[in-house]
């Protein structure tokens, strides 16, 4: 069995390297190609070319990079073609992996499946019906989303998030993690300020005068930085002046599973977090570290967001969880002295969050079978209905 996957973040690297080890317990001889990151890679990927070229977010941001982006959208879409695989697996970032599915549709009857149903509840609703012209089967992330997916006229099944199966940091781990870095017994505020140079060229000034305010009467407060291995050293020169004589977690020179067991140290050991909107909110609520969520775009971007998004909260723990235990700074309120009181709020107040992260999991599929596992299933159920 061939295998054409296409991942474009992070956060889509995880679920593609979850769902190749789910395929490869099933099909021993699968074959594997595309474009993915380092956790794909470690299952057998060899990326076509490095995935960081394709994690730019927002509107306005993709602007500088158009021509190079739609380079690659042909180069990958000639590439499934040429491939001729039995499935096109393309993972979350829908901008570029709808347009190379499209192509590839246009030219073949190859089998597409998109992993991450379009957040069509949020915003852009049409969305679905568009997907649908070029999408056969979606693997939902969530449990309320297939009927979505299914009135577009596309297959749909919940798998889950692979956040929930996981290995929760041990007291071991977290000790090791302290004494690696130096830490002591200081309490911790770990710092998330994304996972893209946008993103964190942004976010970091405000997170580090939100901190600034937040410590000043917590001296003894460490503040650590885990970051993504092509950020490091962005992330380094961006906290320099931060308060809390901060730690930057450098993955680099470790094997992804070791990286990854020292970011969940990382985040089980953290007494409170202040993370950019996204995927992370699971991680946090997997090792049950208590947060605040604080976002910001460009302001042209923003206006357009403002206009388009339905929902009253964007953080995947407080929707899951039918809650607005996690608080929100976002747009024009990711200010520093609000960030800063929400961190105190949730410091000194924070059983109804530690209540929601438990929801969240269980609702997620904490304990049942891995969702890489049901993901890879679930591709290869519908491809033999």
């Amino acid at each position: 069995m061939r295998v054409f996957l296409v991942a474009g973040e992070p956060s889509g690297d995880r679920l593609g390297g979850a769902l190749m080890e789910g395929l490869k317990s099933l099909v021993p001889n699968v074959e594997f190609s595309g474009v993915g990151g380092p956790l794909m890679e470690a299952q057998g990927l060899n990326s076509q070319f490095p995935m960081s070229e394709l994690s730019v977010m927002g509107l306005v941001e993709v602007l500088p990079k158009f021509f190079h982006l739609k380079r690659r959208i042909a180069e990958t879409a000639q590439a499934v073609l040429d491939t001729q695989p039995d499935v096109l697996i393309t993972i979350d970032s829908p901008d570029f992996s709808l347009r190379v599915a499209k192509i590839v549709k246009a030219s073949s009857d190859i089998r597409t499946v998109h992993y991450v149903a379009p957040s069509v509840w949020a915003w852009r609703p049409g969305r679905a019906d568009k997907m649908a012209k070029v999408i056969d089967h979606v693997l939902a992330l969530l449990p309320f989303e297939p009927p979505y997916m299914e009135r577009a006229g596309m297959e749909c099944d919940f798998v889950g998030h692979p956040v929930v199966n996981e290995p929760i940091a041990s007291d071991q781990d977290i000790q090791k993690f302290r004494a690696d870095h130096d830490l002591g017994d200081a309490p911790i505020v770990l710092a998330l300020p994304g996972s893209r140079r946008g993103e964190v060229e942004r976010l970091a000034p405000i997170f580090g005068a939100a901190l600034d305010e937040f410590l000043k009467d917590r001296t003894d407060t460490r503040v650590v930085v885990p970051a993504v291995a092509h950020m490091v050293d962005a992330v380094t020169d961006h906290i320099k002046d931060w308060p809390g004589q901060p730690v930057v977690v450098d993955p680099r020179k470790l094997p992804s599973d070791k990286a990854q067991l020292q970011k969940r140290a990382a985040f089980a050991a953290a007494d409170l977090a202040l993370a950019a909107s996204g995927t992370v909110s699971l991680e946090l609520a997997a090792q049950a570290t208590p947060m605040v969520i604080a976002y910001n775009l460009n302001w042209l971007t923003t206006l357009i967001a403002k206009r388009m998004v339905k929902l009253d909260t964007v953080t995947l723990v407080n929707l899951v969880s039918d809650s607005h235990a996690v608080p929100e700074c976002l747009l024009e309120d990711c200010d520093p002295k609000k960030i800063a009181d929400a961190l105190k709020q949730v410091a000194a107040a924070p059983d109804a969050q530690n209540r929601a992260m438990a929801t969240t999991m269980e609702r997620l599929g904490r304990d049942g079978e891995a969702p890489g596992l049901r993901a890879a299933r679930a591709v290869l159920d519908r491809m033999n209905a």
